[in-house]
């Protein structure tokens, strides 16, 4: 997903002279491609986060589009404050790109583990969240950050995602994108985003006899609950939601807070998401998973 999205920002940059990389002293191996093509565009603001985030409202206010790259919580909790009050106070287009989302950085730890991120974004009033599910939906996520700047938050894997869609998709906000669709599903689906529908789309590899749609959220946001409960069927079995966050405050939350209105369906919910078991735990992201309840069968 890293080289997906360093690749796709170097190709919109050369066409908008605005887009600005910031970086935290890291990203290295990955962002050097757009640093060599536009110097003048890359500013490494050092392991400063929160003044890096004053740094990027500041340029964003003068109209450049500032993406700002760092791991996991160093873009968002430790910049909380900047982010609520520099950029989405005054609605700057700062999209803020965490690097390592869920447990890929597991191994180093909870300051690591990037489990309540959507928690704290999604409270951010105009913030809209992209969540990819695979390189391809990296590259849509991107194209429409892009031709609408706004304050954003794009959560990126590290660990060779495989591209399970087809093509780039279409990506609007609070549109479901359709991965995988079974004649067989009898209405039951998985409901993902970002790394849900890698997690998911294993599943399913490892119990063909499974039949269930596949279903990614690539964007989603404050303004978005209306629309993505309308386009779920009324006559739908059983859907499960898919996330590597906590249950609390995380994508299933989500989900049951737009189907306010429509108490049939949510019933009809069942939660794929970790326990806070694996917040004290140290391992590579397949064992945390396991470890927080990541099984499906």
């Amino acid at each position: 997903m890293r080289n997906a999205f360093i690749d796709e920002l170097v190709s919109l940059a050369k066409v908008n002279p605005n887009i600005v990389l910031m970086v935290g002293d890291l990203g290295f191996s990955v962002v050097e491609s757009f640093q060599d093509q536009f110097p003048d565009r890359f500013f490494n603001a050092g392991i400063a986060e929160q003044n890096m985030m004053g740094m990027a409202a500041g340029l964003a206010s003068e109209g450049c589009h500032v993406f700002v790259y760092s791991i996991a919580n160093f873009p968002t909790f430790r910049c909380a404050e900047q982010i609520r009050n520099d950029v989405a106070y005054h609605s700057l287009p700062v999209t803020i790109v965490s690097v390592g989302g869920g447990l890929a950085y597991g191994n180093l730890g909870y300051s690591h583990h990037a489990v309540q991120d959507y928690a704290l974004m999604r409270t951010m009033p105009g913030m809209l969240l992209a969540a990819p599910g695979d390189p391809l939906e990296v590259r849509a996520c991107i194209r429409y950050l892009a031709a609408h700047p706004q304050p954003s938050y794009l959560r990126l894997g590290k660990a060779g995602e495989r591209s399970l869609n087809q093509e780039v998709p279409h990506v609007r906000p609070g549109i479901w994108n359709c991965v995988t669709k079974s004649c067989q599903s009898n209405g039951n689906a998985f409901l993902t985003t970002g790394n849900g529908l890698q997690i998911a789309s294993s599943w399913l590899d490892e119990n063909k006899e499974q039949k269930l749609d596949l279903y990614s959220l690539p964007l989603w946001g404050m303004g978005t609950k209306t629309i993505q409960a309308q386009q779920i069927p009324h006559d739908c079995a059983t859907l499960y939601t898919v996330e590597d966050h906590l249950i609390d405050g995380g994508f299933t939350s989500w989900m049951l807070e737009s189907l306010i209105e429509y108490p049939n369906l949510i019933s009809k919910i069942r939660s794929r998401a970790l326990s806070p078991d694996v917040c004290a735990a140290v391992a590579n992201q397949n064992e945390l998973h396991c470890l927080g309840g990541l099984k499906f069968f």
